[in-house]
């Protein structure tokens, strides 16, 4: 008993707690990708506690509100997204006002600690992966809860000039090719007049290099793998590849067994529809 040696032989026994290990953001993106977001959410809030300056902690927690939302609405369910059509006159949803304003608050909490820093340091890589992850969010946000398609170019391009610049400073920070190589494969999908709009205002897409980049997110990102295996598994049902998305979709149920969007995805290919 170390805390009886150290209070001396006469002293009283004393049960001591083992000390927990520090949370972790990827501890909190594993209990997200497996939809258990109130202990996401406590242990984002505990990691922020830890670094009070730091920009990730609310970037993060923003992360899990948006995926909440997406859960509570089915925004992920393949069918959403087996065609150009259906993805095109999809209904603007109807979102959680309260669940809406946390996650504006952790957005502007993220961005004015990012900017802080990067006004002390422009090359504070954190503070560059948390605005690119808030600018994403905030396109998937307005795109596929809104459905307002200019709110979220306007925040695609942000986050493309913020990945953009974290990638020059280190080309392996995986995770911020999620913001790039999506915005890539759903702008090249688009047809030619509109993506010929899209390029003007300073977007460019490409579906095969979109791709490309999730492929590489997907195997070396840090807290965004998931993701973009989720992502690529959607792409890969567009583009009629099955096997790949199966592939994918059932690495992603082993890997998260309390999430049953994989589950039944995996159904939905086997039965053919």
């Amino acid at each position: 008993m170390i805390a009886a040696f150290f209070l001396g032989s006469s002293a009283p026994l004393l049960a001591v707690a083992p000390l927990l290990p520090p949370a972790s953001l990827d501890q909190g993106f594993h209990l997200l990708y497996n939809l258990d977001f109130d202990r996401a959410h406590q242990v984002f809030v505990s990691w922020e506690q830890l670094h009070p300056e730091d920009p990730l902690g609310p970037a993060c927690d923003a992360a899990g509100s948006l995926f909440s939302e997406f859960n509570r609405l089915g925004v992920l369910e393949g069918q959403f997204y087996a065609d150009d059509h259906a993805f095109d006159n999809r209904k603007k949803l109807d979102p959680d006002p309260n669940l809406h304003a946390r996650f504006n608050a952790a957005i502007g909490q993220a961005e004015a600690r990012a900017h802080v820093r990067l006004s002390k340091d422009s090359k504070d890589q954190n503070a560059l992966f948390a605005l690119t992850l808030a600018s994403g969010l905030q396109a998937d946000y307005a795109a596929l809860i809104e459905k307002r398609n200019l709110a979220s170019l306007h925040f695609t391009k942000e986050a493309n000039v913020w990945a953009e610049q974290l990638l020059a400073l280190d080309p392996h920070c995986d995770d911020a090719r999620v913001a790039t190589g999506f915005s890539k494969y759903i702008i090249g999908s688009m047809s030619a007049p509109v993506r010929w709009l899209v390029r003007m205002g300073g977007i460019s897409g490409d579906k095969a290099a979109g791709i490309s980049e999730l492929q590489q997110t997907a195997k070396h990102g840090r807290y965004l793998a998931p993701f973009a295996r989720i992502l690529l598994a959607i792409a890969y049902v567009r583009e009629k590849d099955k096997p790949r998305a199966r592939e994918l979709l059932a690495g992603l149920r082993d890997e998260f067994p309390s999430n049953p969007l994989f589950v039944r995805e995996l159904a939905r290919l086997d039965s053919g529809r």
